[in-house]
């Protein structure tokens, strides 16, 4: 599975640390949209190139992450298809899967720990969309996102 990745500088050190555990730990492929440092940076510009990168289907799925996780997850959802959670449990996680079909999951660096954040990542990447009477609100969703 490729995963898109994208954060601010608030987050910079977590990305690091996740983009390792995705590939060594969860086996799966990065797509590393940056920060690269953390250097002072807008985090809408990280949050729109992860969620372009889902629609434009070089990813599977995207994570984002700043400070709160709440700045970019308004970026992310801003661009038309995206659906980004942001999710500060593991049940959380789940649900924004079964029931919303999340396509990004969001985090805040400074309110949940590096070890929370690996068990809500394997959460999210290990639940599925359970379809039915949610994909009718998904698809209301996208009705009213122009």
């Amino acid at each position: 599975m490729k995963i898109s990745l994208g954060c601010d500088h608030a987050a910079y050190k977590e990305k690091e640390l996740l983009s390792d555990y995705i590939i060594n730990t969860l086996g799966h492929q990065i797509i590393d949209y940056g920060t690269y440092s953390d250097e002072s940076v807008d985090y809408p510009e990280f949050g729109q190139k992860v969620a372009n990168s889902i629609n434009n289907k070089k990813a599977d799925f995207g994570i984002v992450l700043c400070g709160s996780g709440i700045g970019i997850s308004i970026a992310a959802n801003k661009v038309k298809g995206i659906r980004a959670a942001l999710c500060t449990s593991k049940e959380h996680a789940i649900m924004s899967r079964k029931h919303n079909n999340a396509n990004i999951l969001a985090m805040g660096a400074r309110f949940t720990s590096i070890n929370e954040m690996k068990d809500i990542i394997n959460s999210w990447l290990n639940t599925d969309f359970e379809g039915g009477r949610h994909q009718i609100r998904i698809n209301k969703i996208e009705e009213n996102n122009t």
